[in-house]
């Protein structure tokens, strides 16, 4: 008898309406300036700078055309113009360019100023790293006919580091098959070896980077993996994109960059 009566008022529980309809008052958002700004040896200066939207907002590129960059090279000015362009061999929007050719050395310090016609003023500071060569790159196969791929290179015992890793097939257009960041707080000094599981075939090009990162870009990256994780998932805490930048949102950094290219062969 004791169960059945159980058994009823689980059912008329059930049967409840549990849903509730909750307003949320949304406060008004302010649009930001947000900028990303690499500066790669070798190619042209080149800067997308936008602004931040509300959430409901069309999804439509924020373009602000008022936008006025001038990046600085130990204190010397150099103006970007507006120039909105897809660059199709990375894939990247850029908003401002110049065709002056980025040329850098460790312990150059750039500035980057962006100001616009709303009177928002946007700056920040990089200092260049050095390039951290990468020493070997190796891979072994297994009795299936699938290769490991084993990077190694040495950390600097007199500083700090961090790093970002990555591997392309074939091309740097298409998706990484391998993209994390690492620092050295447990091998500083160390001779540092990144693997793979058996993901490769004989034959495969594979492209191989390493990043030499400031600590503020190391963080930028970090936060926007953790917000991509939190988007869309309701039981992950929301997260913040740190910033380099003051003013506005975004990244200005140096590119400090060794890379290898490796076909696989037995």
């Amino acid at each position: 008898m004791k169960q059945i009566l159980y058994l009823l008022g689980l059912l008329l529980l059930c049967s409840c309406n549990l849903e509730k309809d909750i307003d949320v008052d949304l406060p008004n958002h302010t649009p930001q300036l947000v900028v990303e700004c690499y500066l790669v040896p070798g190619e042209p200066y080149r800067a997308t700078v936008l602004e931040s939207s509300g959430y409901f907002d069309a999804p439509v590129p924020p373009l602000v055309p008022s936008a006025q960059v001038t990046i600085l090279k130990n204190g010397r000015p150099l103006n970007l113009t507006y120039r909105p362009v897809l660059h199709e061999a990375s894939g990247r929007y850029f908003t401002h360019s110049s065709r002056d050719i980025v040329s850098t050395k460790p312990g150059d310090v750039f500035e980057l100023r962006v100001t616009d016609a709303a009177g928002r003023k946007l700056s920040g500071f990089t200092k260049v790293l050095p390039v951290v060569p990468i020493e070997a790159v190796e891979w072994k196969f297994n009795d299936k006919n699938k290769a490991y791929l084993l990077m190694s290179f040495q950390d600097d015992p007199n500083a700090v580091n961090y790093y970002r890793y990555m591997t392309h097939r074939d091309s740097l257009s298409s998706g990484s098959d391998r993209d994390f960041n690492l620092n050295d707080n447990l091998t500083n000094g160390k001779r540092i070896s990144v693997g793979s599981a058996y993901d490769y075939e004989e034959g495969d090009t594979l492209i191989v980077s390493l990043f030499h990162l400031e600590p503020a870009y190391y963080e930028y990256l970090n936060s926007v993996d953790e917000a991509k994780d939190a988007n869309g998932n309701p039981f992950a805490q929301p997260s913040l994109i740190r910033s380099s930048v003051q003013g506005g949102i975004g990244i200005f950094t140096n590119i400090a960059l060794d890379r290898k290219r490796v076909i696989l062969t037995r």
